[in-house]
């Protein structure tokens, strides 16, 4: 029988992990939002259990880096609400130009402090 709460104890049983690891997953998950009960212990849901499932398959068995978990679950979350396919690669292709737009603006900086100093 499903539980309506699981403490992170339990959790943290369930995938044979230290309670220290769940915590450190909430705060870089914000998809996992536990509620607290009075005393301000965390109560998962099992929706919360099922998002730990999908990020300790990632991190732990695939060997995603926690970056790379957060985009694939991302990408899970556009497929769940029925995003096409092509949606999603352009969403992943506009986020890939950001980055590379963002690299080359480095990249130039880079090269003109090299610049400024070889003239020195």
């Amino acid at each position: 029988m499903e539980k309506l709460y699981y403490t992170i104890g339990e959790v943290a049983k369930m995938f044979n992990v230290n309670i220290s690891l769940i915590r450190f997953w909430e705060k870089e998950f914000t998809v996992i939002k536990p509620h607290r009960n009075k005393k301000g212990n965390r109560l998962f849901t099992q929706h919360d259990v099922d998002l730990f499932h999908q990020i300790y398959h990632l991190v732990k068995e695939r060997g995603y880096t926690l970056d790379g978990a957060k985009e694939k679950l991302k990408t899970l979350k556009l497929e769940e609400q029925g995003v096409d396919p092509q949606t999603q690669i352009l969403f992943t292709l506009k986020k890939a130009k950001s980055f590379l737009i963002e690299l080359k603006s480095s990249l130039d900086t880079l090269e003109k402090n090299r610049e400024s100093k070889s003239e020195v």
